[in-house]
């Protein structure tokens, strides 16, 4: 008998307000009729902005809600360590071929960290296997 009840009552909507519980729509995850995959709507559009506009500012870059993107400055303006970010750095195999005792700072430091994270690496791969 309160089976019965139970599922009479169980298509009664109740507000928000009073359960406190977020209802969603029945047809919300559910793609419209005649779309193929939802890819069309997913797609970016296209740029409005003239390529005078991209060429001088960087556009997307500003991170206060009532300021402006900044504009692009000579390389001369911005520090010299910026320019080295770009530089290609050696990978781990390249480090172990050559002589440790000869190789810089920099170069020690970053073969010691890749070859701590290899082998943290191994280790887990081990520890999963068993």
């Amino acid at each position: 008998m309160a089976i019965n009840c139970f599922r009479a009552m169980r298509h009664i909507v109740v507000p928000m307000e009073v359960t406190g519980v977020r209802q969603y729509a029945a047809a919300a995850g559910k793609a419209k009729k005649g779309a193929k995959g939802g890819a069309a709507a997913d797609a970016p559009k296209a740029s409005t902005l003239s390529k005078e506009i991209k060429s001088t500012t960087v556009v997307g870059a500003n991170i206060l809600k009532d300021g402006t993107d900044p504009k692009v400055l000579p390389d001369s303006e911005y520090p010299d360590w910026l320019w080295d970010l770009l530089d290609k750095r050696p990978a781990l195999s390249e480090l172990r071929r050559k002589d440790l005792e000869t190789l810089p700072y920099e170069d020690l430091r970053r073969f010691v960290k890749l070859d701590n994270r290899q082998r943290i690496k191994e280790n887990n791969a081990v520890k999963a296997k068993n």
